[in-house]
């Protein structure tokens, strides 16, 4: 049963039976020794290639995940591996030395025992035993028994063995932040003082940065945080495909750093039973990364004694970070603790001024295997704050990260260990207290009608700066430890029957919470997603699993009111910028594919006006650094202008917007639909290595897409093509107590081999806006079964 988004009532009736009646019983049957296993199990795959694994022990059951995990996606989680670890050069040759150098710079170096003691009791048992499972199926495959997966060939590669320490030593997948903001703001206030950095970011709750004693902004440069970037960036395979090894991969733009960013947020919600049709809670939750194949998210469904687990999260990590556990669900979305800061130094040699004296840095000396050459020898510095990202010698001074990623617990997402087993509100708040990275909102609901959210991180507490500029590294601008336990915001059982977030700015104001004084961060993502999502959730007295769904994928901007308010008064002599004002003006601001409003209204707000009020409002010298800027702050400047400065910026920037539509869709304004522009297209990246016919069954695509980054179906663009960069590829739509009832998808698809039926065949319903069914209980897992696997030890 493929279900798609149709009307209401339709899709209530395709839901009324949690199995298809068109389910056929046939099934393929694979039966297969597993080294390393150690007793007999199942994987049940289902029509849409969700691993359903039932195994006699917990052991086993993580086992059979990473041994799963690598059957699916081997290349993908060797490739985390690699990029992480700083690997790459070993595999790939000499133009990678440069990432992998950056990479190591942001491994976990602290105390193993205190890493492994932060997490579930049954945390070291799932990586240890996931790890297992990864190296048991590579062995199989260097045996000759398993196929090599194709990207290997096509960069002449082998995949490579796994210690378990390996998945909690790689910190730098994980989303933390401010430390490129606070360079920026650096490099901005430099050029053009404070009032320009505020056309370039938002700060919420409303704050006038300071500029911390001792620090010149003028000696933070351009390029600080080039080696953050680059280690933390993803892998491209251009330096193959044109053989150069000068042409390493190189790292990208600050700017563009920080709008893909920006990019990376997630929407989710728990509605109370008093508030759904069914009397059952729902949780919905849909992260948004960037898309692409293969997916970021893998689903998978784990079953053993005193462990059930369904959902979904990174397919190199074991467990899952948002699904349920049969009693309790939960999901996640970012939420902006500030948990970096970048630290500036004075130098003398391989010193540091600190407290009055002279500090040595640390020096690690490290090797770096190089493909087809000699190793190269790389030295890393760190003080005592970090990592040293630059050092500008002839200023005498240096530039280090203080993150949470240097303290233990804090391995991206694998906090999720203790919500595995979490079956009611205390134990949902022992794991929220716990929690490290990426910092998150967290809700929750569970079979007995409890529901909530809390906020989760890792929290450094300032008590003498705001966080938002870099500082001076001589002792004066000390972390004082980290929030307490429950000292983090938490809501139980909301008054309103119902708690959505969206990365939106969502601290509670005094008195409720002493936000002032906590100062948790300063830096959230436009609330348009969240105003949307909230009003409609607040107008649907009863909701279902539809409903939901239909939320998730809904394609309307609460941002384009604001624009449409500033347009109201406006009329232009130019009959075509006079007839695209009376397109946004009546638009309901629906960005489906058939609408020209919303290919106007994009264009516009993200290319065009943009660049107009940077020019306007801040002075040369830094407006290549700030670009196009993003829609929340220009929007906000207009907002507070008078109509004398804001109405020309916004006439002008119409005109050019309307001149790029032409030269790229014609003259006829009719036939600007946005889908036309906006779609979603997925290459690989190491599809640049691959013949035209191997390329082509890779590339997944083009379809057209609805929404952007302003509406709950969030589909973050890039300005060039149009192409969608950023959205959720997963979504979860889950009915709390009726758990074969819930919904999902994962585009493209499960697999990441451009051969198998599970690669691309999600990608048309994920673009419709469709969903299949997410089984949980053994009947209905078995009724949509399309193979088993049946394994033994070996």
């Amino acid at each position: 049963m493929l279900v798609r988004i149709m009307g209401a009532a339709a899709l209530a009736a395709t839901l009324a039976s949690p199995v298809a009646a068109e389910v056929s019983n046939a099934a393929r049957r694979e039966s297969q020794a597993v080294p390393g296993l150690q007793q007999p199990a199942e994987i049940l795959v289902d029509r849409w290639g969700v691993p359903h694994i039932y195994a006699k022990s917990t052991r086993d059951a993580f086992f059979l995940q990473g041994w799963n995990a690598a059957r699916d996606r081997l290349w993908q989680i060797d490739l985390w591996r690699k990029r992480g670890l700083g690997r790459l050069s070993a595999s790939f040759g000499p133009a990678y030395i440069e990432q992998d150098r950056a990479a190591r710079l942001f491994l976990y170096r602290g105390d193993m025992a205190a890493e492994w003691a932060a997490y579930d009791p049954i945390g070291r048992e799932a990586v240890e035993a996931f790890a297992a499972g990864v190296n048991a199926y590579v062995a199989q495959v260097s045996a000759g028994e398993r196929p090599l997966p194709v990207e290997f060939r096509l960069t002449d590669s082998k995949p490579e063995a796994w210690a378990p320490e390996d998945i909690l030593r790689i910190r730098s997948h994980a989303l933390v932040s401010n430390a490129a903001s606070e360079a920026a703001r650096a490099r901005t206030v430099c050029k053009a003082g404070l009032a320009a950095d505020a056309v370039r970011r938002r700060l919420e709750p409303e704050h006038t940065p300071a500029i911390p004693k001792g620090l010149d902004p003028c000696d933070v440069p351009d390029d600080v945080m080039k080696d953050y970037t680059l280690g933390t960036g993803s892998v491209s395979f251009a330096p193959l495909a044109k053989q150069k090894a000068a042409e390493a991969p190189g790292a990208v733009a600050l700017s563009q750093f920080l709008q893909d960013q920006a990019a990376e947020g997630s929407n989710n919600w728990v509605i109370a039973g008093s508030r759904t049709a069914s009397g059952r809670p729902i949780l919905a939750n849909d992260p948004h990364r960037p898309v692409g194949a293969p997916s970021l998210r893998y689903i998978a469904h784990l079953d053993a004694p005193g462990l059930s687990l369904i959902g979904a999260g990174e397919p190199a990590l074991p467990g899952v970070s948002l699904g349920h556990n049969g009693k309790a669900a939960f999901g996640l979305t970012i939420f902006y603790i500030d948990q970096e800061d970048l630290y500036v130094y004075e130098t003398r040699g391989d010193a540091y001024r600190y407290k009055g004296g002279w500090e040595p840095m640390r020096i690690v000396r490290e090797t770096i295997e190089v493909k087809g050459e000699a190793p190269r020898q790389v030295e890393l510095r760190f003080t005592r704050h970090g990592p040293v990202l630059k050092s500008d010698t002839p200023k005498a001074r240096a530039f280090a990260l203080r993150t949470v990623w240097n303290e233990p617990g804090l391995a991206g997402y694998f906090g999720s260990s203790r919500m595995w087993r979490a079956g009611s509100w205390a134990e949902f708040q022992t794991a929220r207290n716990r929690w490290g990275a990426p910092p998150l909102n967290l809700v929750y609901a569970d079979d007995t009608g409890e529901t909530g959210w809390a906020a989760a991180g890792r929290t450094p507490v300032r008590r003498n700066w705001d966080g938002l500029m870099p500082v001076p590294g001589d002792g004066r601008y000390e972390w004082a430890g980290f929030l307490g336990d429950d000292k983090l915001p938490v809501v139980r059982n909301p008054a309103a029957g119902f708690f959505a977030t969206a990365n939106e700015m969502n601290v509670p104001a005094e008195p409720d919470y002493p936000r002032a004084a906590r100062r948790l961060g300063f830096e959230w993502t436009d609330p348009s997603r969240a105003v949307r999502i909230k009003e409609v959730l607040a107008a649907t007295p009863k909701g279902t699993l539809a409903d939901s769904m239909a939320l998730q994928t809904d394609a309307v901007s609460a941002q384009a009111r604001r624009a449409q308010a500033l347009l109201a008064p406006l009329s232009s002599d130019d009959a075509e910028v006079a007839r695209a004002l009376s397109l946004l003006k009546a638009w309901d601001g629906n960005e489906g594919t058939d609408s020209v409003a919303a290919s106007i209204y994009e264009t516009w707000v993200v290319k065009h006006l943009g660049r107009a009020v940077v020019r306007k409002a801040t002075p040369a010298t830094v407006q290549a650094q700030i670009g196009a800027s993003m829609p929340d702050p220009v929007l906000l400047w207009l907002e507070r202008q008078p109509r004398e400065v804001r109405d020309p910026l916004l006439l002008s920037s119409l005109r050019t917007t309307l001149d790029e539509l032409k030269a790229r869709l014609g003259a006829d304004m009719t036939a600007w639909a946005w889908g036309r522009l906006h779609q979603a297209l997925f290459e690989p990246a190491a599809a640049v290595l691959a013949d035209p016919q191997l390329a082509a069954q890779m590339r997944i695509g083009p379809l057209q897409v609805a929404g952007s980054s302003s509406t709950p179906r969030a589909a973050t663009w890039r300005s060039p093509d149009f192409r969608q960069t950023a959205g959720a590829s997963v979504r979860l739509v889950l009915d709390v107590g009726g758990w074969d009832n819930s919904m999902a998808i994962n585009t493209p698809g499960q697999s990441e081999d451009p051969f198998s039926p599970h690669y691309r065949d999600l990608f048309p319903l994920w673009a419709a806006g469709g969903y299949f069914p997410l089984r949980y209980t053994r009947p209905a897992v078995e009724a949509d079964t399309e193979a088993v696997l049946a394994l033994t030890p070996g």
